[in-house]
Protein backbone atom coordinates (compact mmCIF):
# COMPACT_ATOMS: atom_id res chain seq x y z
CA UNK A 1 0.00 0.00 0.00
CA UNK A 2 1.28 3.34 -0.94
CA UNK A 3 1.85 6.38 1.31
CA UNK A 4 -0.35 8.70 -0.68
CA UNK A 5 -4.22 7.78 -1.88
CA UNK A 6 -7.41 6.67 -0.94
CA UNK A 7 -6.50 3.32 0.21
CA UNK A 8 -4.11 4.40 3.02
CA UNK A 9 -6.44 6.99 4.38
CA UNK A 10 -9.29 4.75 4.77
CA UNK A 11 -7.16 2.54 6.46
CA UNK A 12 -5.80 5.27 8.97
CA UNK A 13 -9.44 6.70 9.50
CA UNK A 14 -10.96 2.97 10.28
CA UNK A 15 -7.80 2.79 13.05
CA UNK A 16 -8.34 6.00 14.08
CA UNK A 17 -12.35 5.41 14.64
CA UNK A 18 -12.06 1.88 15.56
CA UNK A 19 -9.62 2.72 18.42
CA UNK A 20 -11.34 4.67 21.36
CA UNK A 21 -14.28 2.62 20.64
CA UNK A 22 -11.73 -0.71 21.46
CA UNK A 23 -10.42 1.29 24.29
CA UNK A 24 -13.81 1.58 26.26
CA UNK A 25 -14.87 -2.13 25.80
CA UNK A 26 -11.53 -2.78 27.16
CA UNK A 27 -11.16 -0.66 29.98
CA UNK A 28 -13.24 -2.48 32.52
CA UNK A 29 -11.33 -5.82 31.40
CA UNK A 30 -8.00 -5.16 32.25
CA UNK A 31 -6.63 -7.36 34.64
CA UNK A 32 -3.75 -6.89 37.38
CA UNK A 33 -1.99 -5.21 39.90
CA UNK A 34 -3.15 -1.52 40.12
CA UNK A 35 0.03 -0.48 38.59
CA UNK A 36 -0.28 -3.15 35.54
CA UNK A 37 -3.25 -1.76 35.13
CA UNK A 38 -2.43 1.87 35.13
CA UNK A 39 0.31 0.74 32.37
CA UNK A 40 -2.32 -1.03 29.83
CA UNK A 41 -4.56 1.61 30.11
CA UNK A 42 -2.59 4.33 29.51
CA UNK A 43 -0.15 2.87 27.01
CA UNK A 44 -4.27 2.09 24.85
CA UNK A 45 -4.88 5.63 25.29
CA UNK A 46 -1.32 6.42 24.18
CA UNK A 47 -2.07 4.26 20.72
CA UNK A 48 -5.80 5.70 20.12
CA UNK A 49 -3.81 9.28 20.40
CA UNK A 50 -1.18 8.09 18.16
CA UNK A 51 -3.79 6.95 15.45
CA UNK A 52 -5.34 10.15 15.32
CA UNK A 53 -1.91 11.57 14.74
CA UNK A 54 -1.22 9.55 11.56
CA UNK A 55 -4.83 10.47 10.72
CA UNK A 56 -4.38 13.88 10.71
CA UNK A 57 -0.33 13.19 9.30
CA UNK A 58 -1.98 11.21 6.50
CA UNK A 59 -4.22 13.81 5.38
CA UNK A 60 -1.87 16.71 5.04
CA UNK A 61 0.49 14.31 3.09
CA UNK A 62 -1.92 13.75 0.87
CA UNK A 63 -3.08 16.93 0.54
CA UNK A 64 0.53 18.55 0.33
CA UNK A 65 2.23 15.63 -1.39
CA UNK A 66 5.51 15.94 0.86
CA UNK A 67 6.60 12.53 0.86
CA UNK A 68 5.72 10.14 -2.14
CA UNK A 69 6.13 6.54 -0.41
CA UNK A 70 7.16 5.31 2.60
CA UNK A 71 10.74 5.07 1.60
CA UNK A 72 10.95 8.74 1.73
CA UNK A 73 9.08 8.57 4.87
CA UNK A 74 11.98 6.43 6.36
CA UNK A 75 14.66 8.70 4.58
CA UNK A 76 13.30 11.30 5.57
CA UNK A 77 12.98 10.57 9.57
CA UNK A 78 16.85 9.52 9.42
CA UNK A 79 19.61 10.96 10.63
CA UNK A 80 20.88 13.80 7.77
CA UNK A 81 24.32 14.00 7.95
CA UNK A 82 26.62 12.59 5.74
CA UNK A 83 22.91 12.18 3.27
CA UNK A 84 22.50 13.18 -0.23
CA UNK A 85 24.79 11.79 -2.29
CA UNK A 86 22.09 10.26 -4.31
CA UNK A 87 18.61 11.63 -5.56
CA UNK A 88 15.46 10.02 -4.67
CA UNK A 89 14.57 7.22 -6.84
CA UNK A 90 10.94 6.59 -8.39
CA UNK A 91 10.98 3.12 -8.88
CA UNK A 92 7.03 3.31 -10.47
CA UNK A 93 8.55 4.74 -13.54
CA UNK A 94 11.56 2.52 -13.79
CA UNK A 95 9.94 -0.27 -16.05
CA UNK A 96 9.46 0.53 -19.94
CA UNK A 97 11.78 3.68 -20.08
CA UNK A 98 13.28 4.98 -23.00
CA UNK A 99 16.76 6.11 -22.84
CA UNK A 100 18.23 8.53 -24.81
CA UNK A 101 21.97 9.91 -25.20
CA UNK A 102 20.73 13.48 -24.42
CA UNK A 103 21.26 13.06 -20.67
CA UNK A 104 17.21 12.84 -20.62
CA UNK A 105 15.06 9.36 -20.50
CA UNK A 106 11.65 9.58 -20.98
CA UNK A 107 9.63 7.42 -18.26
CA UNK A 108 5.89 6.14 -19.08
CA UNK A 109 3.71 8.39 -20.44
CA UNK A 110 1.83 9.72 -17.07
CA UNK A 111 -1.66 9.99 -19.00
CA UNK A 112 -2.03 13.61 -19.00
CA UNK A 113 -3.36 13.97 -22.42
CA UNK A 114 -3.57 11.24 -25.24
CA UNK A 115 -1.66 12.21 -28.22
CA UNK A 116 -4.59 13.67 -30.34
CA UNK A 117 -5.30 16.13 -27.61
CA UNK A 118 -1.64 17.41 -27.95
CA UNK A 119 -2.21 20.48 -30.08
CA UNK A 120 -4.89 21.06 -28.23
CA UNK A 121 -4.30 20.82 -24.55
CA UNK A 122 -0.27 19.88 -24.68
CA UNK A 123 1.73 17.04 -23.51
CA UNK A 124 3.40 15.84 -20.14
CA UNK A 125 6.52 13.88 -20.27
CA UNK A 126 7.95 12.05 -17.01
CA UNK A 127 11.81 11.85 -17.76
CA UNK A 128 14.59 11.58 -15.95
CA UNK A 129 17.65 14.35 -15.81
CA UNK A 130 21.02 13.15 -15.98
CA UNK A 131 23.64 16.12 -15.05
CA UNK A 132 26.60 15.67 -16.72
CA UNK A 133 28.74 18.11 -15.31
CA UNK A 134 27.22 17.94 -11.39
CA UNK A 135 27.10 14.42 -11.72
CA UNK A 136 23.52 14.29 -10.53
CA UNK A 137 20.17 13.02 -11.33
CA UNK A 138 16.32 13.97 -10.61
CA UNK A 139 13.03 13.31 -11.72
CA UNK A 140 10.93 15.80 -13.44
CA UNK A 141 7.86 16.55 -15.32
CA UNK A 142 8.26 17.93 -18.67
CA UNK A 143 5.34 20.40 -20.06
CA UNK A 144 5.20 20.93 -24.09
CA UNK A 145 2.05 23.29 -24.76
CA UNK A 146 0.04 22.87 -27.52
CA UNK A 147 2.06 24.81 -29.77
CA UNK A 148 4.58 22.73 -29.80
CA UNK A 149 2.75 20.14 -31.52
CA UNK A 150 1.15 22.83 -33.89
CA UNK A 151 2.41 22.71 -37.95
CA UNK A 152 3.23 26.42 -37.27
CA UNK A 153 5.34 26.11 -34.60
CA UNK A 154 7.18 23.38 -36.42
CA UNK A 155 11.07 25.25 -36.18
CA UNK A 156 9.97 27.22 -33.44
CA UNK A 157 12.24 27.16 -30.30
CA UNK A 158 10.38 28.41 -27.07
CA UNK A 159 11.63 29.84 -23.42
CA UNK A 160 11.75 27.14 -20.78
CA UNK A 161 10.95 27.55 -17.34
CA UNK A 162 12.66 25.60 -14.11
CA UNK A 163 9.44 24.90 -11.71
CA UNK A 164 10.09 24.17 -7.93
CA UNK A 165 8.57 23.04 -5.42
CA UNK A 166 9.33 23.63 -1.26
CA UNK A 167 10.68 21.13 0.64
CA UNK A 168 10.32 18.50 1.01
CA UNK A 169 7.71 18.47 -1.45
CA UNK A 170 7.56 15.97 -4.94
CA UNK A 171 7.20 17.29 -7.98
CA UNK A 172 3.56 15.29 -9.02
CA UNK A 173 2.36 18.06 -6.60
CA UNK A 174 2.75 20.63 -9.13
CA UNK A 175 0.88 19.26 -11.95
CA UNK A 176 -2.02 17.79 -9.36
CA UNK A 177 -2.11 20.37 -7.14
CA UNK A 178 -0.82 23.68 -7.93
CA UNK A 179 -1.82 22.76 -12.10
CA UNK A 180 0.88 24.58 -13.95
CA UNK A 181 0.42 23.00 -16.76
CA UNK A 182 -3.24 23.88 -16.76
CA UNK A 183 -2.43 27.33 -15.27
CA UNK A 184 -0.13 28.01 -18.27
CA UNK A 185 -2.74 26.48 -21.25
CA UNK A 186 -5.66 28.55 -19.91
CA UNK A 187 -3.17 32.16 -20.00
CA UNK A 188 -1.93 30.87 -23.35
CA UNK A 189 -5.77 30.74 -24.43
CA UNK A 190 -6.85 33.64 -23.24
CA UNK A 191 -3.95 34.99 -24.77
CA UNK A 192 -2.32 36.38 -21.28
CA UNK A 193 1.33 34.73 -21.68
CA UNK A 194 3.26 33.14 -24.97
CA UNK A 195 3.70 29.20 -25.00
CA UNK A 196 6.66 28.15 -22.78
CA UNK A 197 8.10 24.68 -22.09
CA UNK A 198 8.25 24.06 -17.91
CA UNK A 199 10.44 21.64 -16.28
CA UNK A 200 8.61 20.78 -12.76
CA UNK A 201 11.13 19.46 -10.18
CA UNK A 202 11.74 19.56 -6.58
CA UNK A 203 15.13 21.59 -5.41
CA UNK A 204 16.20 19.02 -3.09
CA UNK A 205 17.65 16.80 -5.61
CA UNK A 206 19.72 14.94 -3.14
CA UNK A 207 16.50 14.15 -0.71
CA UNK A 208 16.43 13.69 1.90
CA UNK A 209 19.31 16.37 2.09
CA UNK A 210 17.97 19.64 1.94
CA UNK A 211 20.89 21.50 -0.16
CA UNK A 212 19.35 25.01 -0.13
CA UNK A 213 20.47 24.52 -4.58
CA UNK A 214 23.77 25.15 -3.27
CA UNK A 215 27.21 23.99 -4.90
CA UNK A 216 28.61 22.62 -1.80
CA UNK A 217 32.16 22.66 -1.24
CA UNK A 218 33.54 19.03 -1.69
CA UNK A 219 29.62 17.76 -1.77
CA UNK A 220 26.56 17.89 -3.89
CA UNK A 221 26.46 20.52 -6.58
CA UNK A 222 23.07 21.20 -6.26
CA UNK A 223 23.14 24.69 -8.15
CA UNK A 224 25.20 23.72 -11.17
CA UNK A 225 22.83 20.62 -11.84
CA UNK A 226 19.91 23.36 -12.06
CA UNK A 227 21.82 25.97 -13.78
CA UNK A 228 24.41 24.40 -16.07
CA UNK A 229 22.91 20.57 -16.18
CA UNK A 230 19.38 21.33 -16.29
CA UNK A 231 19.31 23.83 -19.51
CA UNK A 232 22.17 21.71 -21.49
CA UNK A 233 20.23 18.30 -21.04
CA UNK A 234 16.67 20.24 -21.90
CA UNK A 235 17.93 21.51 -24.36
CA UNK A 236 19.63 18.80 -26.56
CA UNK A 237 16.04 17.08 -26.24
CA UNK A 238 13.31 19.67 -26.90
CA UNK A 239 13.04 23.13 -28.81
CA UNK A 240 13.90 25.40 -26.48
CA UNK A 241 16.18 28.82 -26.27
CA UNK A 242 19.73 28.29 -24.63
CA UNK A 243 19.79 31.76 -23.00
CA UNK A 244 15.96 32.31 -22.98
CA UNK A 245 15.38 30.70 -19.25
CA UNK A 246 12.73 31.74 -16.53
CA UNK A 247 12.21 30.31 -13.26
CA UNK A 248 9.73 29.98 -10.05
CA UNK A 249 8.97 28.32 -7.16
CA UNK A 250 7.38 28.71 -3.37
CA UNK A 251 9.09 28.53 -0.19
CA UNK A 252 12.36 26.94 -0.42
CA UNK A 253 11.57 26.91 -4.60
CA UNK A 254 11.22 30.63 -4.33
CA UNK A 255 14.86 30.37 -2.68
CA UNK A 256 15.92 28.61 -5.43
CA UNK A 257 14.62 30.61 -8.10
CA UNK A 258 15.64 34.15 -7.62
CA UNK A 259 19.10 32.58 -6.85
CA UNK A 260 19.35 30.83 -10.23
CA UNK A 261 18.14 34.05 -11.81
CA UNK A 262 20.90 36.35 -10.09
CA UNK A 263 23.98 33.66 -10.23
CA UNK A 264 23.86 32.78 -13.68
CA UNK A 265 21.93 35.61 -15.86
CA UNK A 266 23.38 34.44 -18.74
CA UNK A 267 20.86 31.60 -18.77
CA UNK A 268 18.07 32.56 -16.68
CA UNK A 269 16.64 36.45 -17.52
CA UNK A 270 13.75 36.11 -14.67
CA UNK A 271 12.41 34.43 -12.00
CA UNK A 272 9.24 34.61 -9.62
CA UNK A 273 9.54 33.69 -5.85
CA UNK A 274 6.16 32.90 -3.60
CA UNK A 275 6.70 32.80 -0.10
CA UNK A 276 10.32 32.47 -0.79
CA UNK A 277 13.34 33.92 0.90
CA UNK A 278 16.70 35.60 0.44
CA UNK A 279 19.44 33.15 2.52
CA UNK A 280 20.23 29.91 2.62
CA UNK A 281 18.52 27.98 5.87
CA UNK A 282 20.77 25.53 7.63
CA UNK A 283 19.05 22.87 10.41
CA UNK A 284 19.55 19.49 10.39
CA UNK A 285 17.96 18.71 6.69
CA UNK A 286 20.64 20.76 5.12
CA UNK A 287 23.77 19.56 7.45
CA UNK A 288 27.01 21.76 6.67
CA UNK A 289 26.36 23.58 3.42
CA UNK A 290 29.69 25.85 3.60
CA UNK A 291 32.77 23.69 4.34
CA UNK A 292 32.98 26.29 7.42
CA UNK A 293 33.37 29.02 4.70
CA UNK A 294 32.01 32.51 5.36
CA UNK A 295 32.63 33.43 1.74
CA UNK A 296 30.33 30.71 0.65
CA UNK A 297 28.13 31.53 3.05
CA UNK A 298 27.74 34.52 2.04
CA UNK A 299 27.65 34.20 -1.69
CA UNK A 300 24.72 31.99 -1.13
CA UNK A 301 23.13 35.23 0.70
CA UNK A 302 21.18 37.17 -2.01
CA UNK A 303 20.71 40.46 0.31
CA UNK A 304 24.63 40.47 0.79
CA UNK A 305 24.97 39.90 -2.74
CA UNK A 306 23.21 42.77 -3.38
CA UNK A 307 24.68 44.46 -0.88
CA UNK A 308 28.30 43.86 -1.69
CA UNK A 309 28.33 43.01 -5.54
CA UNK A 310 26.88 44.40 -9.05
CA UNK A 311 23.36 43.64 -9.15
CA UNK A 312 22.65 41.00 -12.31
CA UNK A 313 20.67 42.02 -15.11
CA UNK A 314 17.64 40.13 -14.36
CA UNK A 315 13.65 40.62 -13.23
CA UNK A 316 12.44 39.59 -10.08
CA UNK A 317 8.92 38.67 -8.45
CA UNK A 318 8.41 38.41 -5.27
CA UNK A 319 4.75 37.54 -4.30
CA UNK A 320 3.72 37.74 -0.76
CA UNK A 321 1.05 38.75 1.77
CA UNK A 322 1.15 41.25 4.65
CA UNK A 323 -0.39 38.13 6.86
CA UNK A 324 2.67 35.96 6.23
CA UNK A 325 5.39 36.45 8.97
CA UNK A 326 9.29 35.41 9.26
CA UNK A 327 12.22 35.06 7.36
CA UNK A 328 9.92 33.81 4.43
CA UNK A 329 7.34 36.94 4.97
CA UNK A 330 6.13 40.76 3.26
CA UNK A 331 8.85 42.53 5.84
CA UNK A 332 11.40 40.59 3.88
CA UNK A 333 10.09 40.48 1.14
CA UNK A 334 10.34 44.56 1.00
CA UNK A 335 13.35 44.77 2.65
CA UNK A 336 15.10 43.21 -0.07
CA UNK A 337 12.95 44.63 -2.54
CA UNK A 338 14.38 47.90 -1.33
CA UNK A 339 18.02 46.66 -1.91
CA UNK A 340 17.29 46.22 -5.92
CA UNK A 341 19.65 48.11 -7.64
CA UNK A 342 19.76 48.49 -11.52
CA UNK A 343 20.35 46.76 -13.86
CA UNK A 344 17.81 44.55 -11.52
CA UNK A 345 14.49 45.07 -11.65
CA UNK A 346 11.97 43.90 -9.10
CA UNK A 347 8.58 43.86 -8.64
CA UNK A 348 6.32 42.72 -5.52
CA UNK A 349 2.96 41.61 -5.67
CA UNK A 350 0.80 41.41 -2.98
CA UNK A 351 -2.48 39.53 -1.60
CA UNK A 352 -4.83 40.84 0.67
CA UNK A 353 -4.93 37.41 2.85
CA UNK A 354 -2.56 34.65 2.72
CA UNK A 355 0.06 32.33 4.17
CA UNK A 356 2.73 29.73 3.60
CA UNK A 357 0.12 27.60 1.99
CA UNK A 358 -1.05 26.06 -1.36
CA UNK A 359 -4.25 28.33 -1.65
CA UNK A 360 -2.02 31.35 -1.51
CA UNK A 361 0.34 30.15 -3.92
CA UNK A 362 -2.15 28.51 -6.30
CA UNK A 363 -4.10 32.20 -5.96
CA UNK A 364 -1.12 34.09 -6.80
CA UNK A 365 0.15 31.73 -9.66
CA UNK A 366 -1.89 32.56 -12.66
CA UNK A 367 -0.18 36.22 -12.69
CA UNK A 368 3.25 35.28 -11.50
CA UNK A 369 3.46 32.82 -14.88
CA UNK A 370 1.44 36.03 -16.36
CA UNK A 371 4.83 38.15 -15.56
CA UNK A 372 7.53 35.66 -15.79
CA UNK A 373 6.64 34.81 -19.18
CA UNK A 374 6.57 38.21 -20.30
CA UNK A 375 9.88 38.45 -19.44
CA UNK A 376 11.34 35.63 -21.53
CA UNK A 377 12.22 35.77 -25.52
CA UNK A 378 9.00 34.55 -27.31
CA UNK A 379 9.00 31.34 -29.00
CA UNK A 380 11.40 32.60 -32.23
CA UNK A 381 12.44 30.46 -35.48
CA UNK A 382 15.71 29.37 -34.68
CA UNK A 383 17.99 29.14 -31.36
CA UNK A 384 19.09 32.29 -31.30
CA UNK A 385 17.77 33.76 -28.11
CA UNK A 386 15.86 37.13 -29.11
CA UNK A 387 15.88 40.28 -26.78
CA UNK A 388 12.98 41.03 -24.70
CA UNK A 389 10.15 43.48 -25.05
CA UNK A 390 9.78 46.12 -21.97
CA UNK A 391 6.83 45.23 -19.43
CA UNK A 392 5.04 47.58 -17.58
CA UNK A 393 5.44 46.55 -14.03
CA UNK A 394 2.69 48.53 -12.51
CA UNK A 395 -0.09 45.93 -14.34
CA UNK A 396 -2.68 44.74 -12.64
CA UNK A 397 -3.25 41.00 -13.38
CA UNK A 398 -6.74 38.87 -12.11
CA UNK A 399 -6.80 41.89 -9.18
CA UNK A 400 -3.56 40.83 -7.60
CA UNK A 401 -1.14 44.01 -7.49
CA UNK A 402 2.06 44.35 -9.08
CA UNK A 403 4.20 47.37 -8.27
CA UNK A 404 7.72 48.60 -8.39
CA UNK A 405 9.09 49.53 -4.98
Amino acid sequence: MGLLGTPVLIVLAAAAALAPIAVCLSWPRVRGPVLVRGAVRLAMLATAQILAICLVAGLINDYGLFYNSWSELAAGASQFAGLGSQPAQHPELVANSRPSDTGVTVRPEPGYTDPGEWSRRGRLESVTIRGAVSGLRSHAFVYLPPQYFQPAYASRYFPAVEVFTGYPGIDQYLVSRLKYPDVLRRLIERHHASAAVLVMMRPSVTFPRDTECTDVPDGPQAETFFATDVPSQIGKSYRVLPSSWGAIGDSTGGYCAAKLAMLNPGTFRAAAEMSGYFFALHDRTTGSLWGGSAIVRQLNDLAWRLRHLPAPPVSLLEGTSPAEQGSDGYVQAMRFAQLVKAPMRVSVMTVPHGGHNIATWAAELPAALHWLIAHLAPPCSSSVPVQPGQVDLGMTVAGTALATP
